[in-house]
């Protein structure tokens, strides 16, 4: 987030428990593209040792060199998931009797690729 006690809290065994669980990771299952520039990239997506099946709605971005010439490609990819699925309890009322933090997490990817070799 940028700033460091959030990032901090968001580290911390009320959250993500990073020293635990240090890695994030998802896994596609299958590819459908929809037209020429969007895909439904559905896939498992772990966090904190549980893993559920999500959706990616991924849209390609563009196409270019890079700094070494190298081409690059970039895609932008979107997807929710409610926090409590993958045991994060954790939350806090706020004075004005709101919750600090949504059941439903929003995720956004921004995805470079380069070609191996």
């Amino acid at each position: 987030s940028g700033v460091a006690m959030r990032d901090d809290d968001l580290r911390s065994p009320n959250f993500l428990d990073a020293e635990r669980y240090p890695l994030i990771r998802f896994a596609s299952t299958a590819v459908e593209r929809l037209d020429k520039e969007r895909w439904r990239v559905t896939g498992d997506l772990t966090l904190r040792d549980v893993t559920r099946q999500v959706v990616l709605d991924t849209e390609f971005e563009g196409r270019g060199p890079g700094m070494e010439g190298e081409e690059r490609i970039g895609f932008t990819a979107h997807t929710s998931i409610n926090r409590k699925d993958y045991g994060l309890a954790y939350n806090a009322v706020v004075e004005t009797g709101g919750l600090v933090v949504s059941d439903t997490v929003r995720i956004t990817l921004h995805v470079e690729g380069v070609a191996a070799g």
